[in-house]
């Protein structure tokens, strides 16, 4: 099993969105960077996956969700409706995926970036790292059960 962290905007896709997704989950799309998309790729059944809140009054981990479909082609690309429309995206090779997510936890309390930065566990973790804005960032089992012990 690998950990993750993914970013999303609440007004745009919250962790109350996500759980009334229901058992089928919630398509988590509209990455548009190519080191995001590759870890969406490497995201795997059964991964377990913090959601953070981002561009909002409060800032942090917020839940918990977990993957129940691997990376799949992401329509958005293809939509000129969409804010995520890539003409340059070809159908026969297209370049941006998507995850299926489904709730696990809505935690009781928000973990903030400043509490984040000051936990020791993560001082290597891209989330904290100066000038980072990845929308997807992997974790390691340490940096996983670190932030767990301080959402229970």
């Amino acid at each position: 099993m690998k950990y993750w962290l993914v970013k999303t905007e609440p007004d745009e896709c919250s962790i109350d969105d996500i759980a009334k997704a229901g058992d089928k989950g919630m398509v988590w799309d509209g990455v548009r960077n190519y080191q995001a998309r590759n870890f969406l790729r490497d995201m795997n059944v059964g991964d377990h996956v913090f959601i953070y809140h981002s561009s909002c009054a409060k800032v942090g981990i917020v839940g918990l969700a977990e993957v129940t479909e691997e990376a799949f082609v992401d329509p958005l690309q293809f939509d000129p409706d969409s804010p995520y429309f890539d003409a340059k995206s070809n159908p026969d090779s297209p370049r941006w995926s998507a995850v299926r997510l489904r709730f696990k936890q809505k935690f009781q309390h928000l973990l903030a970036l400043q509490q984040l930065k000051q936990m020791p566990a993560l001082a290597a973790n891209p989330l904290v790292q100066k000038g980072s804005r990845l929308s997807v960032v992997p974790f390691q089992v340490k940096e996983y059960q670190a932030v767990l012990q301080q959402l229970t």
